[in-house]
């Protein structure tokens, strides 16, 4: 495409949220102009949708549940009152139970304070909070945090090799809606032995996030663990990262979770716009919806260049995978649909898989990703006028060219 042809799309489809500092370029995606008109039926159908959703109707037919993880970062669109209590409560407890442990009121069996997290998951209720982790924490972190999310026996002993001194000062975090998932049950477990040859008092180092009356559950209260937190039948796994599943590890760490809800729910709001050029998520969408001619023919790489969001692909390919990826649509017709994700970062990839989205089948579109701010300490220059950050941009924005 000519350059005076891309400056004018990118005047037409670039979008900014100045009080957000976030901003979203489709410009360079070759639909025709006259596709939001002609996707509008469909965006109108989406809208209403997402309004009965948010307003508490049933989203899964076959379990008869509502899905309202939106209501986790503004519980005052809940649909009941009980349930705007039970969000607000909950954040109210992490908040109060990470003072008190870095306070050092809750303490180890031996007095000493928790300085480390051991949190077992798998799916959405580990991945969350390891991307979250990975993409804000930092070495000033109050509590460093580890993770089992499989039932490897290898994986678990390279993380007590790495630990195993740390143990008497370790809160153990075990999560699982139903109590049952078996990789989370054996990492407990295994995590429980290793308590025992350390002469350790696992309930005494023991929180569980599941839901009310689960086997967990049941078993946490039973041997007197240091403290239950809940998991709602109306939020998924991996939707999950701004109920107790994230927030509680989050706050541990030291992060503030009223800022990271706060966050979210402004770029909820902007979710809601219906001018659909002053929404950027109806914008992704029907992005993904013109690439795949609606049913996920190309696959989606997403390609962030920053190290801190090196997992944002394998996240993004749980939420969409998961959520897109069905045999049947809601009235029971056989689509067989989804779309396939996967990424890494760039410019790491630039050296690996671009190869092949430069010279190999078109079967993927892809979304870069930018993170303004290199680094917060001082400026350094490793060429005259030029920092390293200065470099990974310049090869996003090459990247880009060669593609698009």
């Amino acid at each position: 495409m000519a350059s005076s042809s891309l400056w004018q799309r990118f005047q037409r489809y670039f979008l900014y949220y100045r009080d957000l500092d976030f901003s979203l370029d489709i410009s360079r995606m070759k639909f025709p102009e006259d596709f939001f008109e002609r996707t509008q039926p469909k965006i109108e159908k989406a809208f209403a949708a997402m309004r009965k959703l948010e307003s508490g109707a049933i989203a899964n037919p076959t379990e008869k549940r509502m899905v309202g993880h939106y209501w986790l970062r503004n519980p005052t669109l809940a649909p009941t009152a009980e349930i705007r209590r039970e969000i607000e409560g909950t954040i109210n407890r992490v908040k109060k139970f990470a003072e008190d442990v870095h306070a050092g009121k809750i303490a180890a069996e031996n007095g000493k304070r928790f300085r480390h997290v051991l949190l077992i998951g798998i799916g959405g209720s580990a991945l969350g909070p390891q991307f979250v982790a990975d993409a804000l924490g930092s070495s000033h972190d109050p509590m460093d945090i580890f993770f089992f999310d499989n039932t490897d026996p290898d994986g678990f002993d390279r993380v007590f090799e790495r630990m195993d001194d740390l143990l008497s000062q370790t809160l153990v975090i075990v999560i699982s809606k139903s109590g049952g998932t078996k990789e989370t049950r054996n990492g407990m477990l295994e995590t429980e032995e290793r308590f025992r040859d350390k002469q350790l008092p696992f309930n005494k180092h023991a929180v569980a996030v599941t839901g009310a009356g689960s086997d967990l559950d049941k078993y946490a209260e039973e041997n007197k663990w240091v403290a239950r937190f809940p998991m709602y039948d109306w939020v998924g796994g991996r939707t999950s990262v701004m109920s107790a599943v994230g927030l509680l590890p989050m706050a541990l760490e030291g992060f503030d979770i009223d800022n990271f809800l706060a966050g979210a729910a402004a770029m909820d709001e902007r979710t809601r716009a219906p001018d659909v050029a002053r929404n950027a998520a109806m914008l992704l969408a029907l992005m993904w919806y013109y690439a795949g001619n609606g049913k996920g023919d190309k696959d989606m790489v997403i390609l962030p260049y920053k190290d801190r969001l090196a997992l944002f692909a394998k996240y993004l390919q749980q939420l969409v995978m998961e959520s897109l990826g069905k045999e049947k649509d809601f009235d029971g017709k056989t689509v067989h649909q989804g779309i396939a994700v996967y990424g890494n970062k760039g410019s790491t990839d630039q050296h690996a898989y671009v190869q092949q989205l430069r010279d190999g089948v078109l079967n993927f579109f892809l979304t870069f990703v930018e993170v303004r701010r290199d680094r917060p300490s001082k400026r350094f220059e490793v060429e005259d006028g030029v920092t390293s950050g200065d470099y990974l941009q310049g090869f996003l924005r090459g990247t880009r060219s060669a593609l698009y």
